[in-house]
């Protein structure tokens, strides 16, 4: 367990962190060069498609700090490796052919490679003869001789071979020779079609039917190098996302706090490194993006150091691109992150989970104390249910099958339960048959905003129940309860995180699903009062008429705002749009201002992040806390379409933001909405009356156009004919709003 090392990545959003991770897993060797991609670590599409990080990701990595470049399975094969006959020099032999195989390549003659090994087992200052003649024997007789390319320290021979792979017949005539001479080690080296393969060939006269042991090839320098195992979370970084970053905090002992040379410190850099702190985890400061133009390297390195009061040197600088100072990092994680304590009975706190058709749940968890392994009867505390772990593993960042999961481990368990609802984050995994005390676990996630959501069609209301079960099996965050609407039908009121999750939630909905939806305007939690009765209201549509509730309450929120000073005026000018109430303000190390304030949670939904990045140039950042209900001054504004309510339209807003919030949504629908066979009539309702309204004109068809001449008698009555149809149309016509005009006024709005 001293060799193991759990830490996470922590930053603001778009400082470097899958940049940087991405360096790591090829330096160690986890990811061979042919898979290497941007982001390797965040596997979803928009992760991609919007270069964020949305969902926290563990790997496992190993590390050499005195030899680089070791590919996972060669690592994984070194501890085995270790124990085995001769190892210290197999090591150095594989090492050569490897260093061949990269230098060369493929394709080569056998003769080519033999005298390229000839130079590389020099360069490793091996001892070795070539094709040397050595006697082969039957009853202690001398039957004949038999010449191996090479004999290694006078201990290992080594077969050479240009096949395009390796079968049954070379491997048993190789075993032949060694027992008929008196060798017990072989390796059979093959510069094949698509690598060099290099199989281990042992012969024991105690198991002399146990035909040839191979296996996989694993350069090293020596049996000695220490090996450690880097376990890491990468998080995201943006303020929605805060959740996941607690989630993996608790699972690791240190974290890399990275910030961007060309930025700086930002809001979110102190709001993670606060819960770092609270949680008592090692903090390793890193500069990163060295290598740009306009990188301030040693003034943001002094800056972190005064803000962590720390030793310049203590701040490591590093290059996610080039890779520049990478393996310093690495080695500054192994010297500076303490190794997982000792545990007692077997305990593993779930971080996070998965489903899987075939094998149901799969927790990915960090053990905290005792073994667990394939096959142990296991059982979740919270979820109060036992399972078998059918499959143990780690991840790398695939999955890969491991024989058991120590103390201080991070890896998964294939529990095989398809219930929905029974794994749980924060939950703890322990031994059925002794049972240990659960994990203190984590506070749940508290919605931020909420929005309904129903399907275009009532027929695809299973589906839509079927598709938020399986997300909310990858997304714990995501809250969601059935309700009725008697113009939209049945559907689901959802609590996201923010604005963003909102966006990533339908949109995975629409593309992994295939769903069509209609999102309402999404809202936050309001405390409605009335005569001897308190009640919690997160819906606009049932938000209570102007005048008929005694009091409204709604959640606040404490903004941290860091800006330039040249942008302060602009910041608090919004803040003051916003409802804020602006506190203290204090200037950084770096020249930056940090302003704090309070505003309601419903402006800071309001497309305040936007805005704020409008006004500073992309320069402020931002981040935020929840804090107690107040008082509210808030209406219900609602919207008609063809004199028909659209409660999709409907928000709660400010009442002094009322009259330009009623123009604003007209406007912006008269743009949006396609034009009908009948005039379209757009108003907006609040407070008993209508406050604004549009009209969009019919589409119109040119009745007269093929009339050429006659009596203007005959056009008119064409013209009124289509006029009355207008107007019957009007009367009965019913529209049908399309699905990308709900996305865009939420986005919008």
């Amino acid at each position: 367990m001293s060799a193991i090392r759990n830490f996470s990545i922590i930053a603001h959003v778009d400082h470097g962190k899958s940049t940087l991770a991405d360096r790591m897993l090829e330096l160690t060797g986890t990811i061979e060069p042919r898979r290497m991609q941007e982001q390797v670590l965040d596997r979803m599409e928009l992760e991609r498609e919007r270069g964020i990080t949305i969902k926290m990701a563990p790997v496992r990595m190993l590390w050499h700090p005195n030899r680089r470049g070791l590919t996972q399975t060669e690592s994984q094969k070194n501890a085995e490796d270790a124990t085995l006959l001769y190892g210290d020099v197999t090591y150095k032999i594989r090492a050569a052919a490897f260093d061949v195989r990269k230098q060369l390549g493929l394709g080569h003659k056998e003769s080519v490679y033999h005298k390229a090994l000839a130079i590389a087992f020099k360069q490793q200052g091996l001892n070795f003869v070539s094709e040397k003649s050595i006697p082969i024997h039957y009853n202690g007789a001398h039957v004949g001789t038999y010449q191996p390319d090479f004999i290694v320290e006078d201990k290992v021979l080594v077969e050479l071979k240009a096949l395009p792979e390796i079968r049954r017949p070379q491997q048993e005539q190789l075993w032949s020779y060694l027992k008929g001479s008196s060798y017990k080690l072989a390796l059979l080296v093959n510069f094949g079609s698509t690598d060099v393969d290099i199989q281990r060939v042992v012969f024991d006269t105690a198991r002399t039917q146990d035909f040839p042991r191979s296996s996989a090839s694993s350069p090293r320098d020596s049996a000695q190098v220490e090996e450690y195992i880097l376990n890491l979370i990468d998080t995201p970084g943006h303020v929605d996302f805060s959740y996941e970053v607690s989630r993996a905090l608790s699972a690791v002992e240190g974290v890399v706090l990275l910030v961007d040379a060309t930025q700086g410190v930002e809001a979110q850099t102190l709001s993670v490194l606060s819960v770092a702190r609270s949680l008592g985890r090692v903090v390793i400061p890193v500069v990163s993006k060295t290598d740009a133009p306009n990188a301030r390297t040693e003034d943001i390195a002094s800056e972190l150091a005064l803000l962590l009061g720390c030793e310049g040197s203590a701040v490591l600088r590093t290059s996610g691109k080039t890779g520049a100072g990478v393996a310093e990092l690495l080695n500054a994680i192994v010297e500076r992150v303490p190794p997982p304590r000792s545990g007692g009975k077997t305990q593993a706190l779930v971080f996070d989970f998965g489903y899987s058709d075939h094998r149901g749940v799969i927790v990915y968890m960090r053990v905290f104390g005792g073994t667990i392994k394939k096959g142990d009867s296991l059982r979740l505390i919270e979820g109060r249910a036992d399972f078998t772990a059918l499959e143990v593993g780690v991840l790398t960042p695939d999955e890969r099958p491991c024989a058991e999961l120590r103390e201080g481990e991070i890896g998964y368990v294939v529990t095989g339960i398809k219930k929905p609802g029974v794994a749980s984050v924060g939950d703890t995994v322990t031994s059925a048959r002794a049972p240990a005390p659960a994990l203190a676990g984590y506070r749940s996630p508290t919605p931020v905003i909420w929005a309904s959501v129903y399907p275009e069609s009532q027929d695809d209301l299973p589906l839509l129940r079927q598709s938020l079960e399986r997300l909310r099996l990858s997304d714990s965050s995501l809250s969601y309860e059935e309700e009725s609407s008697g113009v939209m039908g049945k559907g689901f009121r959802c609590g996201f995180l923010g604005m963003l999750h909102l966006e990533i939630v339908v949109e995975r909905l629409r593309r992994e699903f295939n769903l069509t939806l209609v999102v309402t305007q999404p809202t936050t939690v309001y405390e409605i009062t009335k005569q001897g009765s308190v009640e919690e209201i997160y819906a606009p549509a049932r938000f209570p008429d102007d005048g008929t509730a005694l009091r409204v309450r709604e959640r606040w929120a404490n903004v941290h705002v860091i800006a330039p000073p040249m942008y302060i005026g602009g910041v608090s000018q919004l803040l003051y749009e916003h409802e804020a109430e602006v506190g203290d303000s204090e200037a950084l190390p770096d020249g930056k201002v940090q302003l704090s304030a309070a505003m309601p949670l419903r402006e800071l939904m309001r497309g305040f992040f936007d805005r704020l990045k409008s006004v500073s140039s992309g320069f402020a950042s931002l981040s935020y806390e929840l804090i107690e209900m107040r008082d509210a001054d808030v209406v219900r504004l609602d919207v008609l379409v063809a004199e028909e309510l659209v409660p999709a339209f409907s928000r709660i807003v400010s009442r002094r933001r009322l009259q330009r919030e009623a123009e604003a949504m007209v406007d912006k629908l008269e743009e949006l909405l396609p034009k009908q066979l009948f005039e379209l009539k757009i108003q907006a309702r609040a407070q008993g009356r209508i406050i604004a309204s549009r009209r969009k004109s019919a589409l119109r068809k040119d009745v007269t156009g093929y009339l050429y001449g006659g009596d203007v008698t005959r056009k008119m009555k064409l013209l009124e004919k289509q006029k009355r149809g207008k107007k019957k149309m009007l009367a009965r016509g019913k529209v049908d709003i399309p699905h990308e005009v709900f996305l865009k006024v939420v986005r919008e709005s």
